[in-house]
């Protein structure tokens, strides 16, 4: 008698083809404490206030978070100008791009952003069975008419992130506009604002404004960055109350926890902690990269808190990654962005930009 092959689960069509999101590296063997510039953490840490608040609620972590995060609802909106109902707070914002695809995708469907956009757009989306539509960015920046180029009647989702990361580009105010003038009504437009408050060019400005009378804008914020809560994922979404009304529906109960809520309301007031990080990028951008240059390194103009060097070939890249982790430094590979030539380096603290210099004089002097 023969037995019947035993049956097994198996996952739907497409699930196992999507690569999985693998962030920075934390840790090199051997180093009890490397340089982390691997994930654009803030090197400030959190601020104090946000601190105080964390540990304040130390004894109500037993309860259950409110649903809603109403208090942090109201924090948000009042700093910025915006309407409450109008807002959904998230696991950072990657759950709130999640919400967005589980809640306007379907089979057959497609999502369009730059070829070098942020990953997490389109690993949920494709867990939507979606399709990803890649605009090119020749010039490491997803420019308004490819972007458009790439929409047809299946497109529901136009990704868009300013600054971009990894390759710190930034679109203004008229680009954005631009963008959305040129979209079909059904298709949402989702501006992706995590590395916002970096951005010092002119002609920037946040989209809020022209999403507050939209039908279809969607701008997402974290607290990861500029506030230094990347620990406690907390993101958040504004568009019209009748999305945020749909993806409401889906969204799991209890998604940000009470330390979160408390930390990034006391975050949102702490104006010295903001004012410092930004100084610290301000400052030290600049001047990294020109000391990189000074190597013989291309250095992308980056408005985020971040920088993308890019070596001669994938090969000197690797090498020179490499050779950092032998100083303790843990930078970012972006081959898995489609950029094999590339690293990306957190601005850190002052010492640890020096010794990013002092590391990348010694390999550039091999």
């Amino acid at each position: 008698m023969t037995d019947t092959p035993k049956s097994v689960p198996v996952p739907k069509p497409g699930i196992l083809d999507i690569a999985p999101y693998v962030g920075g590296k934390s840790a090199i063997a051997g180093v009890a404490d490397p340089i982390k510039l691997s994930s654009n953490e803030n090197p400030l840490g959190a601020g104090p206030r946000a601190r105080e608040a964390f540990a304040a609620v130390l004894d109500k972590i037993h309860i259950y978070p409110d649903g809603r995060a109403d208090r942090l609802r109201a924090a948000v909106a009042e700093t910025f100008g915006l309407e409450e109902d109008r807002l959904i707070f998230g696991n950072g914002s990657d759950e709130v791009f999640a919400l967005l695809n589980q809640t306007y995708l379907t089979a057959g469907d497609n999502i369009v952003s730059g070829e070098y956009g942020f990953l997490a757009y389109r690993i949920s989306a494709l867990g939507c069975e979606s399709q990803v539509k890649l605009a090119p960015e020749p010039n490491c920046k997803a420019e308004v008419d490819d972007l458009l180029a790439q929409v047809d009647d299946r497109t529901k989702i136009v990704y868009l992130s300013n600054p971009s990361n990894p390759t710190g580009s930034w679109h203004s105010a008229e680009e954005i506009r631009r963008l959305h003038e040129g979209l079909p009504g059904h298709v949402i437009l989702v501006i992706d604002e995590a590395y916002a408050e970096f951005v010092t060019e002119p002609g920037y400005e946040s989209a809020f404004e022209l999403a507050r009378h939209s039908d279809n804008i969607v701008v997402t914020r974290t607290f990861s960055k500029i506030h230094g809560l990347g620990g406690l994922r907390i993101g958040y979404g504004y568009a019209p109350a009748a999305m945020m009304a749909a993806m409401d529906r889906i969204r799991l109960p209890f998604n940000v926890s009470v330390p979160g809520i408390a930390a990034a309301v006391a975050a949102l007031s702490d104006d010295a902690h903001q004012q410092a990080s930004r100084d610290l990028v301000s400052e030290w951008r600049p001047r990294l990269t020109q000391i990189i240059e000074g190597f013989g390194y291309e250095v992308l103009p980056s408005a985020g808190n971040f920088i993308l060097v890019r070596f001669a070939d994938a090969a000197t890249a690797e090498a020179a990654n490499a050779f950092l982790m032998t100083r303790g430094i843990i930078v970012r590979s972006v081959a898995g962005y489609g950029l094999p030539d590339g690293l990306r380096i957190t601005i850190g603290t002052p010492d640890q930009n020096r010794a990013v210099a002092d590391a990348l004089s010694e390999f550039a002097a091999l």
